[in-house]
C-alpha cells in the first residue's frame, strides 16, 4: 500500500471481529497501511464525539474509509456507559460531512434461497444519506400549547405554519434537507445505475408529503431529463418514480436485479427488508459514495449486542462476519485502484473468492446454518470460520 485507508473502529462483538479480521486475513498478507479513529462509544464520550467528526474530514482528506459497527445511545446504553451525552449516530454524522449516496446490496451463495421465490438477481438499496429524522430535532410538548414550523429568510421573509394545537401533552419533530444534497443522490443513483447497467427505481410518499418528498420526486426528474435520458435510452435501461406503498408491492413481485433509490429512513428500513429476505443481515455489502468520489465501506448491521455480552462471559459466539470481512475488501479495492495497485486489487478478490469457497463448502456461522440447502451444512464459531477462509486464501495466493 502507498496511501493510507481511513479506518474507523467501532463496538461490542463486531470490534472484537474487526481485530480477528485484521489479525488473520489481512495483517499476516498486506502491508496494511492505516490512519485509525477509535469510533468505539467510550473514545466518542471521551473527545465528546469530535473524533467522529475527525475521521469524517479523513475520509475527505485520503479518499478511502472503512468502518466497524458503531452503538447509537439511547437513554440506556447512556446508563451503561456512563455517557455525557447522548450521543448522535456516527453514521449519520459521517454521512452528513460526505453527503454521499448508501449503495447496499445482497451478498449471495447458491446454497441460500431468497425468502421471495420470484427473486433471482439481488436488489441493490440506493439510501440517501443526509437528513430526515437522522438530523431532525425534537420537542417534547408538556402542556397544552400551539406548535408552529417557521422560516425566517435573510431577505426578512417570514414564513409559519401551526403544527398542532395541544389539548394536551405530546411530542414534536422537525426534520429538513437541502437541493444541493437532493440533487447529489440523483447524480449518484443514475450513475451508479449507468455503470452498473442497472434499471433505477425512486420511491417517496410525494401524496402525503407534498412539499418535503415532492422535493425528491422534482429534482431526480429534472436531474435525469438534464443530464441522463439519453443515456438510459442508449443502454436500454429504465428510470421511474413510484409511491413507496407501490414500490413496495412491485419490489416482492419482481425478478430483482435492479436498484432501489429511497429517501435516509426508507433506505434504513428497506435495506434491512432485503438483506434479510436474501438470507441475512450480516450478508450485505455497503459503501457510501459522495458526490466528488469519496468512499466509505461498513458493515450495514449493528453491533451484535447479544453476541458481544455471551463473549464477555467467556463463551465462543458464532456471530457472521461477512459484512465486515467485504467492508475490508471493497475499501482495499478501491484504494487499489485509485492508487493502481493491481496486486491489492487481486488480494480484494481473492479474499472475497476464499469467503465463498468456504462458505460453498457448507462452513458457515450459525445464522445462516438453517438456510442452507444442497451442501453439507457445517456451523462453526466466528474464529473457526475466519480460520477456515485464511486455509482457503492461503491457497487461492499459492
Amino acid at each position: 500500500m502507498t496511501t493510507p485507508l481511513v479506518e474507523m473502529d467501532g463496538d461490542e462483538m463486531t470490534r472484537i471481529l474487526w481485530k480477528m479480521i485484521k489479525d488473520e486475513l489481512l495483517l499476516p498478507f498486506v502491508d496494511l497501511k492505516t490512519e485509525y479513529y477509535d469510533l468505539g462509544l467510550p473514545h466518542r464520550d471521551e473527545t465528546a464525539d469530535q473524533v467522529t467528526i475527525d475521521s469524517a474530514e479523513a475520509a475527505k482528506r485520503l479518499g478511502v474509509a472503512v468502518k466497524c459497527a458503531t452503538i447509537t445511545p439511547n437513554l440506556k446504553r447512556m446508563d451503561e456507559y456512563k455517557l455525557h451525552e447522548m450521543w448522535k449516530s456516527p453514521n449519520g454524522t459521517i454521512r452528513s460531512i460526505l453527503d454521499g449516496t448508501v449503495f447496499r446490496t445482497p451478498i449471495t451463495i447458491p446454497s441460500i434461497k431468497p425468502v421471495v421465490k420470484n427473486w433471482e438477481k439481488p436488489i441493490t438499496i440506493a439510501r440517501h444519506a443526509y437528513g430526515d429524522v437522522y438530523k431532525s430535532v425534537e420537542l417534547r410538548a408538556d402542556e397544552p400549547g400551539v406548535a408552529k414550523l417557521v422560516f425566517d429568510g435573510e431577505s426578512g421573509k417570514h414564513e409559519e405554519v401551526v403544527i398542532h394545537n395541544f389539548k394536551g401533552a405530546g411530542v414534536l419533530q422537525g426534520m429538513h434537507n437541502v437541493d444541493k444534497s437532493i440533487r447529489s443522490f440523483a447524480h449518484s443513483c443514475f450513475k451508479f445505475s449507468l455503470d452498473t447497467k442497472q434499471d433505477l427505481w425512486f420511491s417517496t410518499k410525494d401524496t402525503i408529503s407534498k412539499k418535503y418528498d415532492a422535493q425528491f420526486r422534482i429534482i431526480f426528474e429534472e436531474v435525469f431529463e438534464q443530464d441522463y435520458k439519453a443515456k438510459f435510452e442508449e443502454l436500454g435501461l429504465e428510470y421511474f418514480y413510484t409511491l413507496i406503498d407501490d414500490a413496495v408491492a412491485r419490489v416482492i413481485r419482481s425478478k430483482g436485479g435492479y436498484i432501489w433509490a429511497c429517501k435516509n429512513y426508507d433506505g434504513d428500513v428497506m435495506s434491512d427488508m432485503v438483506s434479510t429476505a436474501f438470507g441475512s443481515l450480516a450478508m450485505m455489502t455497503s459503501v457510501l459514495v459522495s458526490p466528488d468520489g469519496k468512499y466509505e465501506y461498513e458493515a450495514a448491521h449493528g453491533t451484535v449486542t447479544r453476541h458481544y455480552y455471551r463473549y464477555l462471559e467467556g463463551e465462543q459466539t458464532s456471530t457472521n462476519p461477512m459484512a465486515t470481512i467485504f467492508a475490508w475488501t471493497g475499501a482495499l479495492r478501491k484504494r487499489g485502484e485509485m492508487d493502481n495497485l493491481a496486486d491489492l486489487q487481486n488480494f480484494a478478490d481473492q479474499l472475497e473468492g476464499a469467503c465463498f469457497d468456504t462458505l460453498n463448502e457448507g462452513i458457515c456461522t450459525k445464522d445462516l446454518a438453517n438456510l442452507m440447502e444442497g451442501v453439507e451444512v457445517k456451523s462453526v464459531t466466528s474464529a473457526d470460520f475466519i480460520a477456515a477462509i485464511r486455509e482457503r486464501l492461503e491457497k487461492r495466493l499459492g
